[in-house]
């Protein structure tokens, strides 16, 4: 079941393309909760999960790995990735080992 959605926007010359980012929810399994993710990136969907002790744990570490996959993109790094203002940053928070690599609002996230 779908829980959130989020579309960032990647900037190409004509135009903007969609970046769908969709939460999962969090589901149990033998001894953990995982929550899945994916990302609609330009060139193809990345999917990915976050595992924890229970569903919260699960959702937090699902948003802390989209705000890593998000940053550590080739899409970032070309300055044309956005949400919103250009810049502003996407929304994500990030483990605190990577707030080094974050921008605009999301330098105020978490902190």
């Amino acid at each position: 079941m779908i829980i959130a959605e989020r579309i960032l926007s990647y900037e190409i010359s004509g135009g903007n393309l969609p970046v769908q980012i969709t939460m999962f929810a969090p589901e149990h399994d033998e001894s953990s909760w995982l929550c899945k993710y994916t990302i609609d990136w330009p060139s193809g969907v990345r999917s990915g999960f976050a595992a924890g002790f229970d569903a919260v744990q699960a959702l937090h570490l699902t948003l802390q790995k989209i705000g890593i996959d998000l940053y550590m993109s080739e899409y970032h790094a070309s300055g044309r990735l956005s949400w919103g203002e250009k810049g502003a940053g996407y929304g994500f928070p990030v483990p605190g080992n990577a707030r080094d690599v974050l921008i605009g609002d999301d330098l105020n996230f978490e902190g």
